[in-house]
């Protein structure tokens, strides 16, 4: 991130709490909300997702209370973090800037559209991003929910990248392209 930050916007980079993990044993780790599984048809902590996305979106009603407004905040975040960026933003009723969605999926997907009926965010863009050879999420699942979003917002808002070799994390074509997003839909004022 220090590579690409802009010096007109703020940045603010929670971390997950420490909890136990289904998926790793039920050994404590950062995790937004607990992961059964890393596929689609996985189950999922609906409550946990819900308690994770409410958090952020209390964030962003801190931020609005001290004179940033809402549509001048961009969610993102790099797997977890850009799946819970995803859900937050789609089930948010404020009119959002943006999101960036790195390496990642949507969660509660079966939910969608339904679940988005009351969000601020019909017509917000999203940059989606991902490592053509990622082993944890693979990218037939960010493509996945590249095509979920297109019903779920305006089809023309979603960008979704690869990008060839790239496994579970950034590449400097990838930070460029989020530094271009962040650019686009935060100007400076």
């Amino acid at each position: 991130m220090t590579a690409i930050r802009l010096p007109h916007v703020k940045y603010i980079c929670p971390h997950a709490p420490r909890i136990p993990v289904t998926l790793n044993m039920k050994m404590t780790m950062p995790s937004w909300f607990d992961l059964m599984g890393l596929s689609p048809d996985s189950p999922e902590d609906e409550a946990g997702i819900k308690r994770a996305a409410e958090n952020i979106k209390a964030i962003i009603d801190h931020e609005a209370k001290n004179g940033i407004p809402a549509n001048r905040v961009l969610l993102g975040g790099f797997s977890q973090g850009g799946a819970l960026s995803l859900y937050t933003a789609l089930t948010c009723q404020q009119q959002l800037a943006g999101v960036v969605a790195l390496s990642c999926w949507l969660p509660l997907h079966k939910s969608f559209p339904q679940a988005a009926s009351a969000s601020g965010n019909r017509d917000m863009p999203i940059l989606q991003c991902h490592g053509e050879m990622d082993p944890m999420i693979p990218v037939q699942f960010g493509a996945m929910t590249a095509e979920k979003l297109k019903v779920i917002v305006n089809p023309q808002k979603i960008t979704f990248r690869t990008y060839p070799g790239l496994v579970h994390s950034s590449c400097p074509q990838e930070m460029a392209a989020v530094k271009e997003f962040i650019e686009k839909q935060l100007p400076r004022i």
